[in-house]
This record gives structure tokens, C-alpha cells and sequence, in this order.
């Protein structure tokens, strides 16, 4: 068999597997989302199309967490294939070398990196900016379209709007009462001779301004009455919980582009809070593209290593390299940001201490030498199974 054709088979073999947890892990991270998301329709009438733009705007944010871990879910499934088979076995006695086996790894990993590059530095951040400004663009349309003349409106979190009269043209009302529960203690009532709703699509912000009109409210106790009478009063909007969370935030550094991060950074009077936090979203835009490479390096020894417990041990390896990984840079983000740590050293150590520990892995298995705790790591969650049911058991 030729290298080439020995190449294309390896790479069918990682490919398959990763395709297919991409798929699963994505939908799996997806769920919660998926679940608003339907509200929406249901409860909000927001049209079907609307939902599948919002869920393509989502899509690149979860791609960046999904994709290292199903390449790395793939490395160990189909090397633990080939090793079980003892194909591994045969093409090393053939002449070929680990490091020859690992070519079409590596090309999957730089492509895998490549593509995490791409929806770190670009895709992720402008897809959560069209994802916050659909949504915005939703909750607008709702206030100030969906609001019926003389029908109580309840669109918004703990106000019930009604207007004698509206005007969809000018886009106003005519003869607005307000019941306003957001402070429980205090309701209040609130008349005004017109009102219109005001879209900031700057800061992603929905305001009614009222004219005209008046403020009632009691006090806790119902011992006293309180009006107040205004010319102008503006009225924060709040479109419901699925809206809510996407709004009160317009400018996260999660959503800025990659070279607005880098000007922020270099601006001299920026609160330390701040800077330390937009450090961490700029240095891991450059870290988590690592991920394929690093996980490559190690997917394969322990893929080959972890044929003798069957396919099981190689998808518990996997989660627990996988959330070793990314536990390990999400306790290096919390230091940054709680203790001021620099974030080149603190975001970049994981990468270091995981790349050197899968070129050990990697040269030891080369070698065909076995570790004493990998058996222990393998075996340890079916020891763990099987001491939970024999507990069942004697109950």
C-alpha cells in the first residue's frame, strides 16, 4: 500500500468520529439555547426564519469549545481502532514509523486550527454582534408593532401597557396607562397624554418616552398615596428573560473585533478591571486555536495505548483531557482577572504544560513503552461504575 493511500485511510479513519461528535457535542452545547430560542416562537410569534439566522449567528461561538474536542474524540477513536485491530502493529512492522503514521494528523490539526483560528479572530465575535442586533432588531419591532390599541399589553417583564389609541405611521400613543410591577414593594400607575418608543441601536437599548401624564404610587405600608406629575418621562423597556440577557451588555468584549480589542488595550486611562478582562478575551482568541495541535500530540498515544479497554475508555479519556484542558485555562482566566496575574504567562502556561506533556506522551509511545498510571486512569471510572452498582446492589 502506498503512503498516500496509507494517508488517506488514516485520515478517513480520525474523520468520521469527529464529524459525527461535532455534530452531537454541538447540538448537545446548543440545547439551552434551542430551548429560548423556541419560546420565542411560540410564546412571542417570532417567524421560523428569524430563529435559523440567530441560531448561524450562535454557531461560531460554540464551533470554537466543539471542534477541538471532537478531533480530539476522533484522534482517539480511530487510533484506538487501528491499534485494537493491531493495523498499528502492521504498517510499523512494514517500516513506517509513529511519526509517519501522525502525518495525516497533523494535516487534520493545522486544518482544525486554521478553522478554530478563523471563528476565534472573526467569525465569533461577528456572529455575536448579529446575534445581539437581531435580537435587539426583534424586541424593537415587537414594542413598537405589536403594541394593540385598547388591549392590555404584557410584551414586557412586569409592565402592562394599554393605549386608547395608536399611530403605526408616526409610530406613537395616544392615551397610555402603565401598570409598573418591577418594584414589588411600590406598584405604580403611570398616565401620560402620548407616548413613543424610542430604538438605541447604539447601545442596544428600548426606551418609552411618555408625555404629559403622571406618576401613583403607595407605599409599602398603604398608609400614604404618592403622584408626581411630569412633562417628559422615560421608561426603560425589557422584552422578557430570552431578549433580557442579550441586551443589558452592548458592548462585551466577547463581541468586539480583534483589532478594537487591540486599540482598547493600547488606550492609557483604562480602568484596571477592564483591561485585565479584555486582555483575557485577546490573548484567548490566540491560545484556543492551539487546541487541535495540542490535542493531536497527545490524541494519539493515548489512542494507541487505550485499545485494551475498548472504545469506552478512549471517549472517558478524551472528556477528561479535554476538560483537564480548558478547566486549566479557565482557572488561568480567573487569575488574571481577580488577582491582576499577566495575562501572557497565566493563558499561555496550559498551552506550554499540555504541549509538553503530550510530546512525552507521544516520544514514550514512539519508543513502545507504557506508562504505570495509564492503566490506573483507564480503569479508574469502571472501578468507580462498578463500586456505585455493587453499592445499589447491597442496598
Amino acid at each position: 500500500m502506498s503512503s498516500a493511500r496509507i494517508n488517506i485511510y488514516i485520515a478517513r479513519e480520525i474523520t468520521v468520529p469527529t464529524v459525527l461528535g461535532l455534530v452531537i457535542f454541538t447540538f448537545i452545547l446548543l440545547m439551552g439555547r434551542i430551548l429560548k430560542l423556541v419560546e420565542l416562537v411560540i410564546n412571542k410569534g417570532v417567524p421560523a426564519v428569524d430563529i435559523v439566522k440567530l441560531f448561524c449567528y450562535l454557531l461560531p461561538s460554540f464551533l470554537v469549545i466543539t471542534l477541538p474536542l471532537a478531533f480530539l474524540l476522533g484522534v482517539m477513536l480511530g487510533f484506538g481502532r487501528l491499534s485494537a485491530d493491531s493495523e498499528i502493529v502492521a504498517l510499523k512492522s512494514s517500516g513506517i514509523s509513529l511519526f509517519g503514521l501522525s502525518r495525516p494528523v497533523i494535516v487534520l490539526a493545522i486544518a482544525a486550527s486554521l478553522i478554530t483560528g478563523v471563528l476565534t479572530l472573526a467569525a465569533g465575535p461577528s456572529g455575536n454582534r448579529a446575534f445581539r442586533q437581531n435580537i435587539f432588531q426583534l424586541a424593537s419591532n415587537r414594542a413598537t408593532i405589536g403594541i394593540q390599541p385598547r388591549v392590555f399589553n404584557d410584551e414586557f417583564d412586569n409592565l402592562v401597557l394599554y393605549a386608547s389609541d395608536t399611530d403605526e405611521r408616526r409610530g406613537t400613543l395616544e392615551g397610555v396607562m402603565i401598570s409598573d410591577q418591577r418594584v414589588e414593594d411600590t406598584p405604580s400607575i403611570i398616565l401620560a397624554q402620548r407616548g413613543r418608543v424610542i430604538s438605541d441601536h447604539e447601545n442596544l437599548t428600548l426606551t418609552l418616552r411618555l408625555d404629559d401624564g403622571s406618576i401613583h404610587r403607595s407605599s409599602p405600608g398603604k398608609d400614604s398615596y404618592q403622584i408626581i406629575k411630569f412633562t417628559t418621562y422615560d421608561l426603560n423597556l425589557n422584552m422578557g428573560e430570552p431578549l433580557h440577557k442579550t441586551e443589558n451588555q452592548p458592548h462585551k468584549a466577547a463581541d468586539l473585533k480583534t483589532a478594537d480589542l487591540k486599540t482598547l488595550l493600547a488606550t492609557q486611562d483604562l480602568p484596571a478591571a477592564n483591561r485585565q478582562k479584555l486582555a483575557v478575551e485577546f490573548h484567548k482568541r490566540f491560545t484556543y486555536p492551539l487546541a487541535p495541535l495540542i490535542f493531536a500530540l497527545i490524541g494519539v498515544p493515548l489512542g494507541i495505548q487505550s485499545h485494551r479497554s475498548g472504545r469506552n475508555a478512549g471517549f472517558s479519556l478524551s472528556l477528561i483531557v479535554f476538560l483537564g484542558y480548558y478547566l486549566s485555562l479557565s482557572l488561568a482566566e480567573t487569575l488574571v482577572i481577580e488577582t491582576g496575574f499577566p495575562p501572557g504567562i497565566s493563558l499561555w502556561l496550559p498551552n506550554l504544560v499540555f504541549l509538553a506533556g503530550g510530546a512525552i506522551l507521544f516520544h514514550q509511545t514512539a519508543n513502545e513503552k507504557r506508562y504505570a498510571f495509564f492503566d490506573w486512569i483507564v480503569e479508574a471510572p469502571r472501578r468507580v461504575m462498578k463500586t456505585l452498582f455493587a453499592g445499589k446492589g447491597r442496598s
